[in-house]
């Protein structure tokens, strides 16, 4: 044994050898493989300024070939090509792999060029790049090395404002607070370009919609060489054009108010452009304010529309509100796109009072005079187009283990426009099945099924039974509409699961959601237990868990995620979910129910209606460490207590842990609770009230559309509270020793990103396992029952 593994190992050395040697096989005399690129930091640079090698990665004009697992795989695999022959197969290989990148001087001194440029635009005019070249330590292979040296930087010493157009003045000054320049700051050309950019959205705030970045210049001295840069901001006037001996008309800058808004419902862009006439074909209703623009029929209701859309004719131009307006027109779910444009148009009968401000000679801005100056306007037109009225999805979701293997299927329906006023409707019908096969030869291997349905109605606004003008200010308002029926024959319970539920959505910032439900009802109907399950359980808090039961209760959500802004850079999401059940019906049953008792279960319906409370908190953050290197990370944790009329978490509301979004080295339902020795069995019953877990994990691209992962999860679930007649106290969850009971597993994954959604394939390997006896929980033998393949679709956290 130990012979063939040196034989397998001398055999991959040589392999890596030879992939090393022959990349260089077919480089031309004279000529060098670019083998490396390094570049070196200025280490004397204290490291709150320092520029980091990331930063100047993003210079270089000539980059050395990919490599995988340190190897120069993909030269490797071009060269395999025969050069002398064009068929398909030499074809594949040269589009797999890649052509070596041969040292190019003239690129190398473009990139130290590039890095003396960006450090000067970084406030550091003294530096200085340079580049060193090695091409003896390796034949026809190249290393370059730059060096870079960063010197003293400037330094912002004073900022002052020079109005050309004194209208300005009042509105800039009065936001200077927010201003992104200041006394000794780098000075950083990317600082006043963003600074620039925050002014000019701004006044484009306030209705000032010709004003752009260009209207703000910058003048830079930097006080006799000593390092220090005094800066003067310049607010220019409007340029209105161009005489005929070409000299710039020079005007002020004005504010523009809205005129007319046609919103065009079904906007086609391609018909637009090859029929002339297109829009003589159109007609036109006007809607308190509104003008919508459609063709033979409108397909949405203009209600619906003067209810999203928050632009209002006669208000003046807002930046904000346009945005909004985009926003809101796409988050109803009809629309695949908008494009909102204004025209300008004449209106010389039109003049308001501008308040414009002298300076005193102790404040600024403090005594107003009136000027008369004339508004212009404009016209908004703002076109659409519907998405496909009708669509079809189909989603598989897989795992397994070494003896478990499961499959689920899921096939929907949507319509976007049932009604005419942009509701979302969906219909999806799923069904799943489990395989498990039975550690011991005399019992039977385990079947289970799963089918349901579920419906869903989403409109674009609030449905409330009152009229309340507090709610205009929420973005995004959807009120939702489910129900859905699921039932489940497993090996040791059939039972019916059926939800109602009414609930709102909104937005009220950059990056917040919310989701409140007052109405949520769920009824459980366990039809058949197996009784050898029951006789064969210890546990009887999950005994009673099983139960059929009536939910009825309060939920709310709450996500904050700047991921969708930040996708090539950091980002975090932050998810809060709380529940309540069983709180208002209690509540009636004491008031009303003459046949209510202290000692027994009340019911609603034949049924017991449970009452519990339910949390849960996702943090999780991404960090990029290089272009397209991320370091992924993730804290999870949930409790749930039961009271009142329940003694027993519903068991679906219970958690689990394991399965392709949490523990990836175990299948779902198999890790946990706590400590409890794991006992072969055909019922598993590892699941818990309480939860916590940490993930992290190095996402990297492989090749293409395809990337990889390594992670490492750890976590478990556990009770709360110690019942002995209930469960084991190895079960229950103490401050002092909960560390000794998490699990821990490692492993790799692939993920193939096709623009839409993510495909993802985990394999995960358990180092640790809480539910193995003392001396055998660290677990050194890799063999397929201590791993987990699982399959998702987007990424775990």
């Amino acid at each position: 044994m130990k012979r063939e593994l040196l034989y397998i190992l001398f055999a991959v050395v040589m392999s890596i050898t030879y992939s090393s040697c022959s990349v260089v096989r077919y480089i031309p005399d004279n000529s060098y493989y670019l083998q490396r690129v390094e570049i070196e930091t200025d280490q004397s640079t204290p490291k709150e300024d320092r520029i980091t090698t990331s930063e100047f990665e993003k210079y270089v004009r000539q980059s050395p070939n990919k490599r995988f697992l340190g190897v120069n795989l993909y030269t490797w695999i071009y060269n395999l090509a025969n050069p002398k022959k064009d068929n398909k197969w030499n074809k594949l290989k040269r589009r797999i792999g890649e052509a070596p990148t041969l040292l190019d001087l003239t690129k190398t001194e473009q990139t130290r060029k590039n890095f003396k440029v960006y450090m000067d635009s970084r406030g550091f005019f003294t530096s200085e790049s340079s580049f060193e070249l090695d091409t003896l330590s390796r034949k026809k292979r190249a290393v370059v090395k730059y060096n870079i040296k960063q010197g003293t930087p400037y330094r912002i010493d004073s900022i002052y404002y020079t109005f050309r157009d004194e209208n300005l003045k009042h509105l800039i000054l009065k936001d200077s607070t927010h201003s992104l320049v200041h006394k000794g700051d780098i000075f950083n050309i990317t600082t006043l370009d963003d600074e620039r950019a925050r002014i000019t959205n701004q006044l484009k705030q306030k209705g000032y919609y010709q004003f752009s970045i260009n209207n703000i210049e910058y003048v830079a001295d930097t006080l006799n060489n000593q390092n220090l840069v005094g800066i003067e901001v310049i607010i220019k006037k409007h340029i209105d054009g161009y005489d005929n001996r070409g000299q710039e008309i020079i005007g002020e800058n004005e504010v523009y108010r809205i005129d007319k808004i046609n919103i065009f419902t079904d906007y086609d862009a391609a018909t637009a452009k090859m029929d002339p006439l297109y829009n003589s074909k159109l007609d036109t209703l006007t809607y308190d304010g509104l003008n919508i623009v459609y063709n033979k029929k409108t397909n949405i209701k203009p209600k619906v529309l003067e209810r999203v859309i928050p632009l209002k004719p006669q208000e003046l131009y807002n930046i904000d509100i346009v945005n909004k307006t985009y926003s809101e027109l796409i988050s109803m779910g009809y629309f695949k796109s908008a494009r909102i444009g204004f025209t300008e148009i004449s209106n010389p009968s039109n003049s308001t009072e501008l308040i414009s401000f002298k300076k005193n000679s102790n404040t600024i801005d403090t005594i107003p005079t009136v000027k008369v100056s004339r508004e212009r306007y404009l016209v908004c037109n703002i076109n659409c187009t519907p998405s496909l009225k009708q669509s079809f999805k189909i989603d598989l979701e897989g795992s397994t283990t070494s003896s478990f293997y499961g499959l689920k299927a899921t096939v929907g329906y949507q319509n976007r426009n049932i009604f005419k006023g942009a509701e979302s409707f969906d219909v999806d019908f799923s069904t799943g099945y489990e395989y498990t096969k039975s550690p011991s030869p005399d019992v039977r291997t385990r079947h289970a099924t799963e089918f349901g349905v579920a419906t869903r109605l989403s409109l674009p606004r609030f449905m409330l039974p009152f009229r309340t003008s507090s709610w205009k200010n929420f973005s995004q308002q959807k009120t939702k509409f489910e129900m859905s029926i699921n039932f489940q024959d497993k090996s040791f319970y059939r039972r019916t699961l059926s939800n109602v539920s009414l609930s709102y959505q909104w937005n009220d910032s950059k990056y917040s959601s919310y989701t409140l439900s007052p109405v949520d009802i769920n009824v459980v109907d366990v039809g058949y237990l197996n009784k050898d399950f029951l006789a064969t359980t210890e546990n009887e808090y999950l005994i009673r868990s099983y139960e059929s039961q009536f939910i009825s209760g309060l939920t709310f959500n709450y996500v904050y995620n700047n991921h969708l802004k930040n996708l090539s850079g950091n980002a975090t999401i932050l998810r809060f979910n709380a529940e309540t059940s069983g709180n208002l019906i209690d509540g009636l049953s004491t008031l009303f129910a003459s046949d209510r008792m202290k000692d027994k279960d009340n019911t609603i319906f034949g049924l017991k209606y449970s009452q519990y409370f339910r949390a849960d908190l996702n943090v999780s953050r991404k960090i990029m460490v290089g272009e397209k290197v991320a370091l992924a990370g993730r804290l999870y944790g949930g409790c749930a207590l039961a009271y009142g009329n329940s003694t027993a978490i519903p068991f679906d509301r219970l958690f689990y842990s394991g399965g392709s979004n949490s523990m990836r080295g175990w299948a779902p339902r198999t890790l946990g609770p706590g400590s409890i020795e794991y006992i072969k069995s055909d019922y598993p019953t590892q699941l818990g009230d309480l939860k916590l877990e940490a993930n992290i994990e190095l996402r990297f691209p492989i090749w293409g559309m395809i990337h990889g992962a390594t992670f490492l999860d750890a976590g478990n679930i556990w009770f709360m509270k110690s019942k002995p007649e209930e469960y084991s106290n190895d079960a229950v969850f103490h401050i002092d020793d909960f560390y000794k009971q998490l699990g821990l597993n490692t492993g790799f994954g692939l993920r193939l990103d096709i623009s839409f959604a993510v495909l993802r394939l985990d394999w995960g390997v358990q180092l640790h396992n809480p539910n193995r006896e003392i001396n055998k929980r660290w677990i050194s033998n890799f063999k397929w029952e201590n791993m987990a393949l699982n399959f998702g679709v987007g990424y775990p956290f």
